[in-house]
């Protein structure tokens, strides 16, 4: 990847980003074609293979990039003191919201990232694959267990919010003026519902 790609303003850095991370996340990397990245972003293509010299390393420097900027969010966002599962969670939600803000994609990229099975995609990211998923899991085990109710499985609870939430994150993206705002409180609304029909009184 070419440095000189952060010596152009940051207005151009984000927009070619965010196109990518969108057609990305909306097609997977066999789909996902550099033509329709660029029209996105509103440049040449020859600009885009010039900062990153292939399809594959855009998709490394985006992977890349997403997973730092994401990884930074949830370190400095969630409290390392906090072991209320639902409150950590809340966290959690609270600083991808943050993230969504600058880009909307970058989520449901790294989402896709981790169900990738092209080989080429797969290969390009390997060593960092599951390195949000990895970031999650030290989160989520802060909580304490013993205050969920003795019928609730923890791990099928926290596998159900992880398909809400994802399925919530997909329909707030699938209209024109999606509110990271907006988002964030909905899924605060299933958080508290599920907090007061799991946890011991």
């Amino acid at each position: 990847m070419n440095e000189k790609f952060f010596d152009l303003k940051k207005e151009k850095q984000d927009r070619m980003i965010n196109a990518a991370l969108k057609v990305f996340a909306l097609n997977g990397y066999k789909h996902a074609s550099t033509d329709d990245i660029v029209a996105e972003a509103g440049i040449s293509k020859g600009l885009l293979f010039h900062y990153f010299g292939s399809k594959s390393g855009l998709y490394t420097f985006l992977h890349d990039y997403s997973v730092r900027f994401m990884k930074l969010e949830l370190t400095t966002g969630v409290s390392s003191s906090e072991d209320d599962y639902f409150e950590i969670r809340k966290q959690m939600e609270a600083a991808k919201m943050q993230v969504l803000k600058n880009y909307p994609y970058m989520q449901r990229f790294l989402d896709r990232c981790a169900a990738e099975t092209a080989e080429e995609a797969v290969n390009a990211i390997r060593a960092e694959r599951r390195a949000i998923q990895d970031v999650y899991a030290v989160l989520k085990n802060q909580a304490d267990r013993s205050r969920f109710i003795d019928n609730v499985s923890y791990e099928k609870l926290d596998a159900m919010l992880d398909y809400t939430l994802t399925g919530l994150l997909g329909a707030h993206c699938a209209g024109d003026s999606f509110q990271p705002e907006s988002l964030y409180e909905e899924t605060v609304s299933y958080l508290d519902m599920m907090k007061e029909i799991s946890y011991k009184k």
